[in-house]
């Protein structure tokens, strides 16, 4: 059971690497809408173009899946055994709020992800997929975050996000046996850092476009 146990949270972890690798290219990439409309265009062209990035996607489809699985079944079998969260030792006896919420914050990132497809993924990608006209990704985040209920939307879900990864980030590291004194204050302080980069970086954006610097 011990083994298995081990072997999840091995799981957990490298897909959980998986999907901070996407997140820091995605925003990356998002990030050039507010460069220039040609700059994203050209960005989103290389991205559906790629093959690279083809390959890679159903990839990080599949992590995605398996990080929600192993999560839901980390849980279930910590709630048996302690209150705790499955990263967090005996010896850490100092738990932050994101570490005892990690499984509530993994619903509210998966609903509102479903959103985002909606808005963006089954506008470009599934239409280009199906063969019809796709929506233009420059006007799309324009019309997008022009709506201030949308907005309000993604900037919770990249809060979410942001106090996932606070947490996730470091004690990927500590499920892979970085877990000693010398190496975990400075892996949960780069998990901070990192944090706040990818939440002001993803906040920026639709905040940008809802106060109009986008170009029409």
């Amino acid at each position: 059971m011990k083994s298995s146990s081990i072997g999840r949270k091995l799981v957990m972890s490298i897909s959980g690497m998986f999907l901070i690798m996407f997140l820091t290219l995605h925003l990356a990439i998002n990030f050039t809408a507010i460069i220039s409309r040609e700059a994203y265009e050209r960005a989103s062209h290389f991205m559906s173009e790629n093959i690279f990035i083809k390959m890679m996607v159903p990839v990080l489809a599949l992590g995605f899946i398996v990080h929600i699985a192993m999560g839901v079944i980390l849980t279930i079998q910590n709630r048996k055994a302690r209150p705790t969260d499955y990263t967090v030792k005996g010896k850490h006896p100092k738990v932050s709020w994101a570490s005892k919420n990690m499984f509530a914050l993994g619903i509210i990132i998966l609903g509102l992800l479903i959103i985002h497809l909606n808005h963006f993924w089954a506008e470009i990608q599934l239409q280009e997929f199906l063969g019809n006209a796709k929506a233009n990704p420059y006007d799309l985040v324009v019309a997008t975050f022009s709506n201030w209920w949308n907005v309000s939307v993604y900037v919770i879900w990249i809060l979410a996000i942001g106090f996932h990864v606070s947490h996730g980030f470091w004690s990927m590291f500590q499920s892979m046996g970085l877990n000693n004194d010398k190496w975990l204050p400075r892996l949960r302080t780069i998990a901070i850092i990192y944090s706040y980069v990818i939440t002001t970086g993803y906040i920026i954006i639709p905040i940008y476009f809802f106060l109009g610097f986008g170009q029409a």
